[in-house]
């Protein structure tokens, strides 16, 4: 879980509408410089103590965290001991190469290491987290705004424990708080048994194509209904006449469903440079990834038809060709043109009904 802290030193007369809102957020950590502010904060968010630029003060309130300048302070470890109870992290202003060093030297070996990257690059971040990979320690990363913040928490793929910022207006600390839960749960897969193919003409079919390499076990899910999808693989095994492109799903007709990001669905259709959409593995396990094209042509179409064994069904319109495919148990690659009754294919059979993409609790049939 990646940790949203909102910095409330510099929020002005706005303060106590933006601390509502992120304790209605249920960010993970409200940070102020003096006592006072964290007095009364529920237990459901850290309160953190940062001292920049200050003293030492005779007392740290109810802080969970406290922050400190070392050359000012004291080591965090050193005051950890000192005041049980209390846990305490260093600042680290990252300006070059020494400071990069202190940051990686606090990524190893403080519980908590507050970093600020002067310069825009997130080439040094990157160093940081790769040197944090086996401490128990948290990074977090200073961001300007929301934007910003999506960044450190993707850089690396792994990207920085937490984020602090400081909120310009109300509707910030819920937007970083969404942005560090921008991940798609993981997906509960069910064997589908094929029960009928059928030949139903020409149609348009959207490849499409992302700006990532998936894995062998791994592709999107694809359906006709919103309670019906089939994994389609990606190309990424060998096919005679052509290269692999392991980027790229022949996903099926343009009116078919794809997972995209914050629990909707989208069209085929509507993809296009910068969606984001939902990568899933044989195993349900999910990813969301950039979309970098989408290819829309016209081609002969195949019907694949599927139940569940509750009687649930699925249906996916594929191109017509046996190059293009979807994945059975065990990651078992299958030709969609060589796919006959009884034939087991990975599904998946969401149980909410749609609304513009959005998951609602209503009745709606979808033949």
């Amino acid at each position: 879980m990646k940790l949203s802290w909102i910095d409330i030193r510099s929020v002005g007369s706005a303060k106590a509408a933006i601390v509502e809102e992120a304790i209605h957020a249920r960010v993970e950590g409200i940070l102020a410089s003096d006592p006072a502010d964290l007095e009364g904060l529920p237990p459901t968010v850290r309160k953190i103590l940062f001292l920049q630029g200050q003293p030492l003060p005779e007392s740290f309130g109810n802080a969970d965290i406290v922050v400190v300048e070392p050359d000012k302070h004291g080591e965090p470890s050193e005051l950890a001991h000192l005041h049980p109870g209390i846990e305490f992290g260093r600042y680290v202003e990252i300006i070059d190469a020494d400071t990069l060093e202190d940051a990686c030297r606090s990524a190893r070996t403080d519980r908590w290491s507050l970093l600020y990257f002067r310069d825009p690059t997130k080439i040094p971040l990157e160093i940081v987290i790769a040197a944090a990979a086996r401490s128990e320690g948290s990074l977090v990363t200073v961001a300007q705004d929301v934007e910003e913040a999506e960044i450190i928490f993707g850089v690396l793929e792994l990207g920085s424990d937490g984020v602090l910022m400081a909120p310009a207006a109300v509707g910030d600390a819920t937007a970083l708080k969404r942005s560090a839960d921008a991940g798609v749960a993981d997906v509960q897969l069910t064997e589908l048994e094929v029960t009928s193919t059928a030949h139903v003409g020409m149609g348009d079919r959207a490849c499409v194509d992302t700006a990532t390499y998936f894995r062998e076990d791994e592709g999107i899910l694809v359906g006709s209904t919103s309670k019906g999808m089939i994994l389609c693989v990606s190309e990424t095994h060998p096919l005679p006449y052509m290269p692999t492109r392991p980027f790229r799903v022949n996903a099926g007709a343009i009116h078919s469903y794809t997972l995209g990001q914050n629990e909707r669905t989208n069209y085929l259709s509507e993809l296009k440079a910068g969606s984001r959409i939902t990568a899933v593995d044989i195993h349900g396990k999910t990813r969301l990834v950039t979309v970098g094209r989408v290819k829309i042509e016209s081609r002969p179409l195949i019907l694949i038809e599927a139940t569940a064994p509750d009687g649930r069904t699925a249906n996916l319109i594929l191109q017509d060709d046996w190059h293009v495919r979807v994945l059975g148990p065990g990651g078992k690659v299958l030709n969609s043109t060589e796919l006959k009754p009884g034939d087991k294919v990975l599904g998946y059979l969401p149980s909410e009904d749609r609304h513009v993409g959005y998951p609602i609790d209503e009745f709606c049939l979808e033949k």
